[in-house]
């Protein structure tokens, strides 16, 4: 199976020019054979708000019902549902949303047989759009015709925990639309490696580009494999990376180094009765 990262930038704002710079892209990766497509965070409305008024303009409604099913969305959201319909993938986009319950930052996963489903971001910055937004209160990992796909955003990233959570759940591929902005740090070139190494799972990141109300966007969205090794990653420019993967292998934990002599299990050799401290409240 092939997946693919689109990465490049938004229009503040403009669901609609969004939709648009999707559809050529979108179009191009199912052209290569793309599978499943994963766009930047906050993709469709723009993220960098500074007020809460402001975030309100640009949130968009989407409308989720108990089991994640979306049921009422902006012409935007449904737009791209259409062109996973029309292009035969699976497509992954952020969304700076609204629903019954405030402001919310999702992505959406929307599916060649119609169904569109939202994860809710839990880990919520100080930056932005997520200064006014409420946090998810769920991990989901959703079962597709591709495999089991487990989606984050951007600073869920920072928090193993979650990661962890979504492999037990049997998520074979993470998902993690970003707005990582240029800054100091870590960088997720070493975070993501070791999230897919510690779990033995793939991921693929897409970060976004360009300039947004004081805020410039690092680039560097990148494919990799279960080991942690780097499949694809691209600069500071627009464009799409291409990688070809196996979920089979992100099924089998033993890792087997000498055959009866050296072999570690990531999921098997765990001792979560050691690990309490991990959910204890705190100070």
């Amino acid at each position: 199976m092939k997946v693919a990262s689109l990465q490049l930038p938004v229009v503040f704002g403009d669901p609609a020019a969004n939709v648009a710079k999707a559809s050529k892209w979108i179009a191009n990766a199912a052209g290569e054979g793309a599978k499943l497509i994963v766009l930047p965070e906050a993709f469709l409305s723009g993220y960098c708000v500074g007020t809460r008024e402001e975030a309100e303009k640009i949130a968009l409604r989407v409308h989720c019902a108990q089991d994640l099913e979306v049921t009422d969305a902006n012409p935007a959201v449904y737009a791209m549902l259409n062109l996973a319909i029309e292009h035969d993938v699976h497509l992954v986009f952020g969304v700076a949303a609204k629903d019954d319950f405030g402001l919310i930052n999702c992505a959406l996963l929307a599916e060649p047989n119609g169904r569109l489903r939202r994860y809710v971001k839990t880990h919520l910055p100080c930056l932005g759009f997520d200064q006014f937004a409420e946090p998810g209160q769920a991990l989901p990992v959703f079962e597709t015709e591709l495999g089991r796909i487990g989606i984050l955003i951007c600073y869920d990233l920072r928090s193993p925990e979650a990661t962890r959570v979504m492999a037990l759940r049997g998520a074979e591929i993470v998902v993690l639309p970003t707005n990582w902005p240029v800054r100091k740090g870590a960088p997720a070139s070493v975070m993501v490696p070791a999230r897919c190494a510690e779990n033995k799972i793939y991921y693929a990141t897409c970060n976004r580009l360009g300039d947004e109300n004081g805020f410039s966007f690092a680039g560097g969205s990148g494919l990799y494999d279960v080991d942690g090794s780097e499949l694809a990653r691209i600069g500071n420019e627009e464009g799409m990376i291409l990688a070809e993967i196996d979920l089979a292998k992100a099924r089998e934990k033993q890792t087997v180094v000498i055959p009866g002599s050296f072999q570690t299990n990531a999921i098997r050799d765990r001792r979560p009765e050691l690990y309490g401290d991990l959910v204890a409240p705190t100070g």
